[in-house]
């Protein structure tokens, strides 16, 4: 018997159709939201604090203008601030148009990309493909887009957890770690989401073994060594070795195919994070040999939100062993078990998956990857001639510059000087860059993955840099 709703035959209309004069009129009014933000920001501060106030969000209806009117005005002016030609703060690139609008194309479409026979499927897989070629990943390879490195790395570590435990009979994902220790590897200038990670998945942060860097902030391979095989005469799990391609602090790559030996010896698995500085290595000429290490490591985390400047979010996760990838993850409920191809949702945690694809491909097919050869050497050259400036200017002191950062302090001043100036220079709006540490000593940081960016710009940089010394 069927149970009905209401009353009897009654017609239930639909809740809403859109008009195409209506959605052309939206589409307008937001289109010209974007194009007066894109060319009128480098006009605008490199940054502010937030002066507005949001509308609160439960006191509508309102009409639909009224709500672009208040986007309008109490949000636009607001930015982060990195689409800006003097901005260099963390590694946050301004967005390519085309990505904005492929955003909101598959938005509009509005799939779940957890699996299935529709297009967004398909344009992941190419995405995906893409990428495992780049890195010299077999075609028996897997890959997901995730919302960003960190989501990656834990992607990578809980796969590594499961062949870990596998290999000293444990099956992790009936039992838990069942009070075994599992130990990670991390150099000191390694990302903290390697340790986010250590303790979502179980293994504590106490064990994440630190491996000191050298004088270039790289993992020393000698003191792995060491740390992997005094774990090895104890009864710790070793599961995991995270190295950076460049890491977010001072742009340092580490020594890859030193410490790919390492792991090979040892049956370690071997996790790059590529999140910042991968694009690079996997494009450039310059960065061939870390690239060939590559090819030999169990996972990449890479960052299309970060220097291909795509919007947020896109990240990807690339894993050599696809079905060992399945054997971690998959938990298939009856309504969407199939024969077919198995579904993206199988080879990691998420089910409702967004089409993070269309906006990686869209730009990959504008630009190819000669366009993106281009763009990044670009960057790297304005880093460079930063980086050249700084060191001779006497006022200021270079303490490290790896691929497209720059970190450098004012001479002469305290670590709490240096801090009141960067926030003067942020408070000015002139320019904008983080603080960081290098070294035990307190630093401006610039990260330059910025097409808007201009050597001018640059040199601007550094006279706001003076301006808010001389101003403090």
């Amino acid at each position: 018997m069927t149970e009905t709703h209401g009353p009897a035959m009654t017609e239930i209309p639909p809740a809403w159709e859109w008009r195409p004069a209506e959605v052309r009129r939206i589409g307008h009014r937001v289109t010209e939201l974007i194009t007066e933000h894109l060319t009128t920001l480098p006009e605008q501060p490199a940054w502010q604090a937030y002066r507005g106030e949001v509308p609160p969000a439960d006191a509508g209806p309102v009409d639909l203008d009224q709500v672009l009117d208040e986007i309008a005005e109490q949000v636009m002016p607001y930015p982060f601030g990195n689409g800006h030609p003097r901005y260099a703060a963390w590694v946050n690139s301004p967005p390519h148009v085309l990505g904005a609008y492929a955003d909101a194309l598959a938005a509009t479409l509005n799939p779940s990309v957890a699996g299935g026979d529709h297009a967004a499927v398909h344009v992941e897989r190419e995405v995906i493909r893409v990428f495992r070629e780049l890195a010299g990943f077999p075609e028996a390879g897997t890959g997901l887009l995730v919302s960003g490195g960190s989501m990656a790395t834990l992607t990578a570590f809980a796969v590594a957890r499961h062949r870990a435990a596998e290999r000293h009979g444990l099956d992790v994902r009936r039992d838990g770690l069942a009070g075994r220790r599992f130990v990670l590897y991390l150099g000191t200038e390694g990302h903290g989401t390697a340790r986010k990670a250590a303790e979502l998945l179980g293994f504590g942060s106490a064990n994440v073994r630190l491996i000191p860097s050298d004088a270039d902030h790289r993992m020393r391979p000698d003191l792995l060594r060491e740390q992997v095989e005094a774990d090895l005469a104890t009864d710790v799990i070793p599961v995991a070795v995270m190295a950076s391609t460049g890491t977010v602090n001072t742009g340092a790559i580490d020594p890859l195919a030193e410490i790919a030996e390492i792991c090979a010896e040892h049956e370690l698995w071997l996790h790059v994070d590529g999140s910042y500085g991968g694009p690079a290595v996997l494009l450039l000429d310059a960065y061939a040999d870390t690239r060939t290490a590559l090819s030999a490591v169990d996972s990449i985390a890479l960052d299309p939100h970060k220097w291909l400047y795509t919007p947020v979010d896109a990240g990807l996760v690339l894993l050599r062993d696809r079905q060992l990838t399945r054997d971690a993850f998959s938990l298939v409920p009856p309504y969407l078990r199939t024969e077919d191809e198995p579904w993206f949702s199988e080879f990691g945690f998420e089910q409702t998956r967004p089409f993070r694809a269309l906006k990686v491909w869209a730009q990959l097919r504008h630009l190819g990857l000669d366009g993106y050869r281009q763009l990044i050497a670009r960057d790297l050259a304005i880093a460079d001639r930063l980086a050249a400036a700084v060191d001779a200017d006497a006022a200021l002191e270079l303490l490290a510059h790896g691929l497209s950062v720059v970190c450098f302090r004012c001479s002469g001043a305290t670590d709490e000087e240096n801090r009141a100036i960067l926030a003067e220079l942020q408070r000015q709006g002139r320019a904008f860059l983080a603080g960081t540490t290098v070294d035990g000593r307190f630093a401006f940081r610039a990260c330059v993955v910025n097409p808007r960016m201009s050597s001018a710009d640059a040199e601007a940089i550094l006279d706001a840099v003076h301006a808010a010394r001389a101003n403090h």
